[in-house]
């Protein structure tokens, strides 16, 4: 677009010869597709994506190019790391198989992806794979496994399922909380009693990880949802608020499943950015046979 050249020539000119600046389409989960920026010194190796689309949104609101400019230098300074780094490493399976780790994402969004990944059929979501990258110099994130990748390494499928299943649940431990705690911890005055035990006023808990990042993918962990539904003698409806967490309904009899899949699908078109709908589905976990399934 117009305004991604224009920051594209301006940060040439601001950062000089010895620094190269493109344009990249970086293709996310469900088929979005953002505008990322890359400057890489002529010495380094590493450098973070920006993203120009949130800095548009300000340039049409206003904001000078000389305000986004500066925003944008101001990231790539702070982003960088101060050294090259040695991704060597990568290339040996023995050195990343501890830290192979597992996501769920929508099967039917993301049909082009699906085609150059390693993944596994769950409903009609998909279990794709990641490394889960830990270091000084770039903190902590991800690298998504394809093919390719596969190949150089010389695995199967099974083994990455394997890892994964071991990784996963162990570098990003589940965590399940109460809808009412969590709106608590952040600072909303629901005009409740706490004396009067009114936790099953909001009859919702939220299960994810302790980042809350890809979190919804802990609904794959063995036993969290046997042990969710046992504490409360009840089965479950999950409802995929999105690719990091799903939200745990217990079924007393009273819920409409066809108003909890209205719910889904308007929240996913109103307040879930659309690269983290996981799914439109409603699910159900019946805790005498231990499995989850699509009921809508």
């Amino acid at each position: 677009m117009e305004f991604s050249q224009k920051i594209r020539t301006r940060v040439e000119r601001e950062l000089g010869s010895e620094y190269q600046v493109q344009l990249r389409e970086v293709h996310k989960n469900n088929g979005v597709v953002l505008h990322g920026l890359i400057i890489m010194a002529k010495s380094g190796n590493v450098t973070p994506t920006i993203y120009l689309e949130s800095f548009h949104q300000a340039y049409e609101k206003g904001h000078t190019l000389g305000e986004v400019l500066r925003q944008i230098l101001d990231i790539y300074r702070e982003e960088s790391p101060a050294k090259n780094i040695d991704m060597g490493f990568f290339r040996d399976f023995d050195r990343v198989k501890d830290r192979i780790c597992y996501r769920l994402i929508n099967r039917e969004r993301n049909e082009e992806l699906l085609q150059t990944i390693p993944y596994v059929e769950f409903m009609d979501l998909a279990i794709c794979f990641f490394y889960a990258y830990n270091g000084r110099e770039l903190g902590e994130g991800s690298i998504l496994i394809h093919n390719s990748h596969c190949e150089m390494w010389n695995v199967k499928l099974k083994d990455l399922m394997r890892y994964a299943g071991e990784n996963t649940s162990r570098l990003f431990p589940g965590c399940c909380r109460n809808m009412l705690d969590i709106l608590r911890s952040m600072g909303m005055d629901l005009g409740l009693d706490p004396r009067h035990g009114l936790k099953d006023t909001v009859p919702m808990k939220v299960l994810t990880n302790d980042k809350r990042i890809q979190g919804a993918a802990c609904v794959l962990y063995p036993g969290i949802l046997e042990k969710i539904s046992e504490e409360s003698r009840k089965n479950l409806f999950v409802l995929p608020s999105s690719v990091h967490e799903v939200i745990l309904l217990e079924d007393t009899g009273e819920e409409n499943p066809e108003d909890l899949k209205r719910m889904i699908y308007e929240v996913n078109r109103t307040n879930v950015a659309a690269e983290e709908v996981l799914s439109d589905s409603l699910y159900y976990y019946d805790r005498k046979q231990k499995n989850l399934r699509i009921i809508s």
